[in-house]
């Protein structure tokens, strides 16, 4: 979490970011090896925006003189879309902060500034409630699309560049697939991500939780942060929880991602661990139980914490190896004894990142790839090779081979031989590498400094569409002696959105919701070859905001103009 100097905070990150890179390089053209358009003005405007610490177009943060003054989350109302599956029963229940029974059962308590009893917003632990009702309608395909740190104003930005103008200023928008598709019934609203407190003392070692948050801080007041999202007061510190009479927390991705995945409430930190240390079932464990395959797919490490929470249990997010050993069937810190059974599918990153020590990951961590240890993915091989049952097919990024040729062909393997399958790729930070507005994988100059890509870097991962459309094939694969499509339960996180923003990088950020549309209109085609939407129901949302201010609309809409008029 930025503390409350963030503008120090963020302003050291600039300078240390300048030492690393010299802008006037990071803004060149033809500087890396996957090529740039002759014209990106997107990408000029990020890099001056960073030269300069200021932009008349936008900011990030509460300050409009400042381009960066914070870098973290938000606790901004996020949206969600449900596809083959609408919100009637959600909006005739009403909202949970309407209700003070609900937000007591929650929180702990009712919080006056957040019981409103006309609130026409909602939760994310109603997306966990929307998906067990789902299934219990008959829905056989159950997919949950989450946008990584993706709020209205950054789905705006993507929109009003791809749009190249200004189509609309408040509602579901237009211009995206995911603002668009219509081809089967859909629905539109947002959420709060509060979370149940701002933490808890904890042992990674035993997984216990030694001293309960015995109240919480979280909620939402309207008042202060809108009561929708294009209502926002964003001169006001109270969504990034420096409001000093309002102080409600802002949450984290684990936290959020237990409320999707687990409906409930809990510390930021925790992987579907409850403030007072017991375990939640996540949503993937129930349906697996009844018969569901189940599987996770992300752009960013494997055992993070939004596609930790789809399967793990973890006091800290940070336990990386330990979480990974849960997602895949391993012995691990939360559960020694007995071992999980093991997410059916698991595509992500984290491939090549070694470290020497980590202490947040206990005393059971070993050296080398911290995210997924080769330990592990040795024991699955052997596994495999052994025969044994429910084993996986693990495929890694492999050098001169196209990653979406890798990952096929394994899919193949895993599906005609009735494995599992494991994917694991990534290049430096273990994410897939980052588009930018324009398609091309040349990110400029950031907070953090600057993204660089090899040829194959690029060529050797999948992208997340690819990521989706093995997952799509594996999971609806029919089961032995069955021509009928499986039932499965399917997460894929965008997660890049969350890093391009946490690096203050519109140019990345308008590129990673781009990626994560098209990967949204892979399973759209699945649905509609298969002519599945009786059968299924998708999900789209985010897991919490960050701050981008949009001043000048209307500078993002003329810079995808000039670069289509300029490369075409």
């Amino acid at each position: 979490m930025v503390p409350a100097n963030g503008e120090e905070t963020v302003g050291k990150l600039l300078e240390k970011a300048k030492s690393l890179v010299d802008i006037d390089d990071a803004r060149a053209p033809g500087t890396t090896e996957s090529g740039e358009p002759v014209v990106d003005p997107m990408r000029e405007m990020q890099s001056n925006a960073i030269k300069e610490q200021s932009a008349p177009w936008g900011h990030w943060g509460s300050n409009p003189k400042k381009y960066s003054t914070w870098t973290n989350h938000s606790n901004r109302l996020v949206p969600l879309y449900t596809f083959g599956y609408t919100l009637n029963d959600l909006r005739e229940k009403g909202s949970m902060y309407g209700d003070p029974e609900r937000l007591k059962k929650h929180f702990g308590r009712v919080d006056e500034k957040s019981l409103n009893p006309n609130a026409n917003y909602h939760d994310q632990v109603d997306v966990y409630d929307l998906q067990m009702a789902a299934v219990k309608a008959g829905k056989r395909h159950v997919i949950l699309m989450v946008f990584d740190g993706m709020d209205w104003p950054t789905t705006r930005a993507a929109a009003l560049y791809h749009n190249q103008a200004n189509r609309y200023d408040s509602g579901r928008g237009t211009g995206l697939l995911l603002q668009d598709y219509r081809g089967t019934k859909t629905d539109f609203t947002f959420l709060v991500t509060t979370p149940f407190a701002s933490g808890a003392k904890l042992d990674v070692n035993s997984q216990t939780v030694t001293a309960p948050s015995k109240e919480s801080t979280g909620g939402y007041s309207p008042d202060h942060g809108g009561r929708a999202p294009w209502h926002e007061q964003s001169r006001r510190d109270y969504v990034i929880g420096q409001d000093r009479l309002v102080p409600h927390t802002v949450a984290d991705s684990a936290a959020t991602a237990s409320s999707l995945m687990s409906g409930v409430k809990t510390y930021n930190g925790s992987i579907n661990v409850m403030p007072d240390g017991s375990h939640a079932i996540p949503i993937a464990r129930k349906l697996q139980k009844e018969g569901f395959k189940v599987g996770t797919v992300t752009s960013v490490p494997v055992s993070h914490a939004t596609p930790a929470a789809s399967y793990a249990n973890n006091v800290v997010r940070q336990d990386y190896q330990d979480i990974s050993r849960d997602l895949v069937g391993l012995p691990s810190s939360s559960h020694r004894q007995d071992a999980l059974p093991g997410l059916d599918l698991l595509i992500g990153g984290g491939w090549g990142e070694g470290t020497g020590a980590d202490k947040s990951q206990g005393e059971n961590f070993m050296a080398g790839n911290k995210y997924f240890h080769e330990s592990d993915r040795d024991a699955l091989k052997k596994k495999y090779k052994a025969g044994e049952p429910n084993s996986y097919v693990v495929v890694e990024r492999t050098k001169g081979r196209p990653g979406a040729d890798v990952l096929q062909e394994a899919t193949q393997k895993a599906i005609q031989e009735d494995a599992r399958l494991v994917g694991f790729f990534g290049t430096k930070g273990g994410h897939l590498p980052f588009q930018t507005a324009d398609g091309n994988f040349n990110p400029t100059f950031d907070v953090k400094g600057t993204e660089r890509y090899t040829h194959a870097d690029v060529v050797e991962n999948p992208t997340i569409s690819d990521m989706t459309q093995s997952a799509l094939e594996f999971l609806s694969a029919p089961q032995k002696d069955s021509d009928e499509r499986s039932d499965f339960w399917l997460l894929v996180e965008a997660g890049d959105v969350d890093w391009a923003n946490h690096a203050n990088n519109l140019d990345s950020s308008i590129g990673a919701v781009f990626s994560g549309d098209k990967a949204f209109g892979t399973i759209v085609n699945w649905v509609e070859e298969n002519d599945a939407w009786d059968d299924t129901a998708v999900f789209v949302t985010s897991d919490h905001g960050h701050f981008l201010v949009i001043e000048n609309v209307e500078a993002i809409g003329k810079a995808a103009q000039k670069a289509a008029a300029a490369n075409h």
